[in-house]
C-alpha cells in the first residue's frame, strides 16, 4: 500500500531540508547555508495523528536559471510535485516575500494540487507581523514555523494531514498488524535477558548455563505507542556438530529456524565480548535466506573496556564481518543493565515499516532513471544491458522486477549499484531486498 506523498519545494536556502529533518528524527539531507546542497530527492515517512504518509525533500527551484545543475534540480523538485497529494511551499520569513517567490507561487497554482504556504525562520512571536505580505502570493493562509527552533510543527503537521486524501481500505489493515519479532543468536549471549527487558517483566528463564531455553517461547504485547508486537525468545543455535542426532538440542534448534521463518524482524544477538564468531555468521545467513529484516545487538556492552572510538570501531567491524547484510542497524546494549534497551523497540518499528514500504512505480522509475544517468548500465561483447522499466512485485521483503532486454548483460557489480542506488534513494535500511530479472517477453529468468 502506497501511502501518500507530501513535497517540501521553494526557492533554494529557505530551510527546506532542516524541516525534513526535523520532521524525519533524523539527519538524512544535508543542511548548509549555501544554496543548491539538495539535489536530488529524498524521501522520509512520517506519522502524525494516526496517518502515515511520505515526506519528499527537494532542491531548490530556480524558475529562470540554464544553469545545468540547477535545472536538473528544478526538474526533480516538479517530478516531486507531479507524484504528490499535498505541496508545501517554503519562503524565507528572515529575507521576506521575494520576486522568486512569485515566480514559484504562480507556477504552484497550475498543479491544481493541494497547497500549504509555509513561512519558515518565524523565530520568535515579533515576527509575526511579516506574514501578512505573502497573502499576495494567492495561495491561502501563510504557516509561520521555524525548523531550527521547533515552532509550529506541530500545526503544520495537522494542516497537511487535513488535506491528505482519505486513508484507503489497505492502509487501514497495515495498521492491524502485529509485528513477528524473534529473538535469535547463539547460546548464552543474553536473549532471555533481553526479553525480559523488553516485557518489562521475568518472562523467561534466565541462566548463565547455555541451553537453558529450550523452546521458542511467544509473548504478545502492546508497546507505549500502541504497536502490537509478538517477540519470540529462541534457544541458542550451537554448531551442528556440538550437537547429538536425537538430542532435545536438535529440536529446539529447529523450532529457532522455524521462529526465523515467520518472523518480520529478527534480532541477532552478538556478545560484545566475542565479536562476530563463525556460528553467529551461519545464523545471519538463516536470516537473509528467509529474507528476513534483521537488526544486530551487541549485548554486555557494559563487561567492554571502551574508549571514544570503542562503538563506532566494533561497528565497522562487525559491518565488515556481516558484509553480505550491511544494510542492517547495530544497537549496543546490556541487556542485564538496561542501557539503551528502550532504543531496541523504536529501531525494531523502523525496520519493520522499511520492510513492508512499497514505492510506487513512478516514483520508482524516476530512481531507476536517476541511477542510469549517474552510471550507464555494462555493455559485454558489443552489447549494451537495457532496463526497460521495473516494478515492485512484492513487500516483506520488497521485491522488484526489471524487464530487460537481456539478463545475462546484467553484471553482477551493476546490480550491487542499482541496490545501492534503492537503498540511498528510499529507506530500506535493516531489510534485505529482492531483485527479479525479466526478458521482455518471457519468464522470470534470474532472481
Amino acid at each position: 500500500m502506497a501511502k501518500p506523498l507530501v513535497a517540501i519545494v521553494g526557492r533554494p536556502n529557505v530551510g527546506k531540508s532542516t524541516f525534513f529533518n526535523r520532521i524525519a528524527g533524523r539527519r538524512i539531507s544535508i543542511v548548509e547555508d549555501t544554496p543548491g546542497v539538495t539535489r536530488d530527492r529524498v524521501y522520509s515517512d512520517v506519522e502524525w495523528a494516526g496517518r502515515r504518509f511520505t515526506l519528499i525533500d527537494t532542491g531548490g527551484l530556480d524558475m529562470r536559471s540554464e544553469d545545468v545543475l540547477l535545472s536538473q534540480m528544478r526538474y526533480q523538485a516538479q517530478i516531486a510535485m507531479d507524484m504528490a497529494d499535498v505541496i508545501c511551499f517554503f519562503c524565507d520569513g528572515r529575507t521576506g516575500l521575494t520576486a522568486e517567490d512569485a515566480e514559484v507561487a504562480a507556477y504552484l497554482r497550475k498543479t491544481r494540487k493541494p497547497l500549504l504556504l509555509v513561512v519558515n525562520k518565524v523565530d520568535h512571536k515579533g515576527m509575526a507581523d511579516s506574514l501578512y505580505e505573502y497573502y499576495n502570493l494567492g495561495i491561502g493562509d501563510p504557516i509561520g514555523i521555524s525548523s531550527t527552533n521547533m515552532l509550529g510543527l506541530g500545526d503544520l503537521l495537522s494542516e497537511i494531514v487535513k488535506l491528505l486524501p482519505p486513508p484507503q481500505a489497505e492502509e487501514l489493515e497495515e495498521e492491524d498488524h502485529v509485528i513477528q519479532l524473534a529473538v535469535v543468536g547463539r547460546p548464552n549471549v543474553g536473549k532471555s535477558s533481553l526479553c525480559n527487558r523488553i516485557l518489562a517483566q521475568e518472562r523467561t528463564m534466565v541462566s548463565d548455563i547455555p541451553g537453558t531455553t529450550r523452546d521458542a517461547i511467544d509473548t504478545p504485547f502492546t508497546d507505549v505507542d500502541g504497536t502490537r508486537v509478538n517477540i519470540i525468545d529462541t534457544a541458542g543455535m550451537r554448531k551442528k556438530k556440538a550437537i547429538e542426532d536425537e538430542s532435545l538440542e536438535k529440536y529446539s534448534v529447529l523450532r529457532s529456524i522455524a521462529a526465523i521463518d515467520r518472523c518480520d524482524v529478527a534480532l541477532l544477538l552478538l556478545d560484545a565480548q566475542d565479536g562476530v564468531t563463525e556460528q553467529d555468521t551461519k545464523i545471519a545467513g538463516l536470516i537473509l535466506d528467509a529474507g528476513k529484516a534483521v537488526i544486530v545487538v551487541v549485548n554486555k556492552w557494559d563487561l567492554v573496556e571502551k574508549d571514544t572510538n570503542t562503538m563506532a570501531d566494533m561497528r565497522k567491524t562487525i559491518l565488515n564481518d556481516l558484509k553480505f547484510m550491511s544494510y542492517t542497524p547495530v544497537l549496543f546494549l546490556s541487556a542485564l543493565t538496561g542501557q539503551r534497551v528502550q532504543a531496541v523497540l523504536g529501531k525494531v518499528k523502523e525496520v519493520f515499516e522499511n520492510y513492508r514500504r512499497r514505492i510506487p512505480t513512478g516514483v520508482l522509475n524516476e530512481a531507476l532513471a536517476d541511477a542510469q544517468a549517474s552510471l550507464q548500465p555494462p555493455v559485454q561483447s558489443g552489447r549494451k544491458l537495457k532496463i526497460y522499466y521495473a516494478t515492485q512485485q512484492a513487500v516483506c521483503p520488497p521485491t522488484f522486477i526489471f524487464f530487460v532486454n537481456d539478463h545475462e548483460l546484467m553484471h553482477f557489480a551493476y546490480e550491487r549499484y542499482l541496490e545501492n542506488h534503492f537503498r540511498k534513494s528510499f529507506q530500506f535500511t535493516g531489510t534485505p531486498l529482492k531483485f527479479i530479472l525479466r526478458d521482455k517477453q518471457k519468464e522470470d529468468v534470474r532472481a
